[in-house]
């Protein structure tokens, strides 16, 4: 795991979090944790929607291409 060190925030935004983090029973290095975290997975998601759109379009622009595995099977047979 990785360490991250911010500095230079002001002291109300530490203050925000840190309240929040009581009021949920954790510490505030784990409310920090846990919303950094939430954030990059929110990223991977809008990232994995985004390119299923872009497969769809292609698909619907192009068709389902075939499955080019028997065609490259027999060519490696062929090749020895």
């Amino acid at each position: 795991m990785a360490d991250v060190k911010i500095r230079n925030l002001p002291d109300w935004v530490v203050g925000a979090f840190k309240s929040q983090a009581e009021q949920e029973g954790k510490s505030l290095e784990q409310k920090l944790r846990d919303l950094i975290t939430a954030e990059a997975v929110k990223q991977r998601k809008e990232l994995i929607e985004e390119l299923a759109a872009f497969r769809k379009n292609l698909r619907d622009k192009y068709g389902e291409l075939s499955d080019s595995t028997p065609g490259i099977r027999a060519d490696r047979d062929r090749w020895g």
